[in-house]
């Protein structure tokens, strides 16, 4: 399915195309950034679909992954920089820039990454749970050379997903991260061929989606907000995101497919 048609943002929207894609490729959801023309800037009409997306991809039980990319080669450049000089900021009440950073799904984000993901870009790639690159691809937050700074959660987040004195180099001067050696510095789960970022993604999304989707997301909750628990409450605080997934349907059909030497089918509940 794909969403409505907007004319929003930098740039002539053709009538038949819409700012966002949605597809769903079994219990995989893919968002594709469609504003190839200004290498898929984010314009408010596309980060309001986004968040759009992103709330009905939580509600949906027959959803585990959201995978999120772009149109023509490329991610995202940042900020619709036309839409900005006319007064429109793409940022999305609570969820933040790109109806995303400031508060992501509950469920895993994948980024399909071909071309640059620049500023605002790299800080979408940021928000994901797992980064696929196509190996001619290349991040950086290239605020400071233009008197300006990273405020969508790069600065928040780069030094927690790379050694310290790397992410600060790399704000500092803003330089390019090519998506060979982010993937050295494991910043990057997968790199695909030019060109092969997205079907890269979907082999990784099948892989996650064959998993328990209650689980799925408990998991991340963890793995997300653990971070600065206190070192008394940690188990405590886990219990609150984890431990009901036992006592779920979907816990005992993992259960009796196993012994049935089959595969499981997830209901979500």
């Amino acid at each position: 399915m794909t969403a409505n048609t907007s004319s929003a943002g930098g740039g002539t929207l053709p009538q038949d195309e819409a700012q966002l894609l949605v597809e769903e490729h079994g219990r995989v959801l893919v968002l594709t950034m469609n504003r190839p023309w200004s290498r898929n800037a984010m314009s408010l009409q596309l980060a309001q679909e986004l968040a759009d997306a992103f709330e009905a991809f939580d509600a949906n039980e027959g959803l585990s992954v959201c995978i999120i990319t772009g149109a023509g080669g490329t991610f995202c450049a940042g900020m619709d920089l036309k839409g900005f000089a006319r007064g429109e900021i793409p940022v999305v009440s609570d969820r933040g820039f790109a109806g995303l950073v400031q508060r992501p799904p509950h469920k895993p984000v994948i980024a399909a990454v071909e071309g640059y993901a620049l500023g605002g870009g790299f800080e979408i790639a940021l928000a994901c749970d797992l980064i696929v690159a196509a190996s001619d691809a290349a991040f950086g937050l290239p605020e400071v050379k233009r008197g300006l700074t990273a405020n969508a959660g790069g600065l928040l987040r780069l030094q927690h997903r790379l050694p310290y004195h790397f992410a600060m180099e790399l704000v500092l001067t803003g330089r390019m991260l090519p998506a060979a050696e982010a993937a050295g510095l494991h910043l990057v789960n997968r790199v695909a061929a030019p060109g092969g970022a997205l079907e890269a993604a979907l082999e990784l999304a099948a892989d996650i989606a064959r998993n328990a989707p209650l689980a799925l997301a408990a998991s991340k909750q963890v793995l997300v907000n653990s971070v600065d628990w206190p070192v008394g409450e940690k188990f405590a605080r886990q219990r609150e995101h984890v431990g009901s997934i036992a006592a779920t349907n979907d816990a005992a059909e993992g259960s009796r497919a196993f012994m049935e030497k089959r595969e499981p089918v997830w209901t979500g509940s």
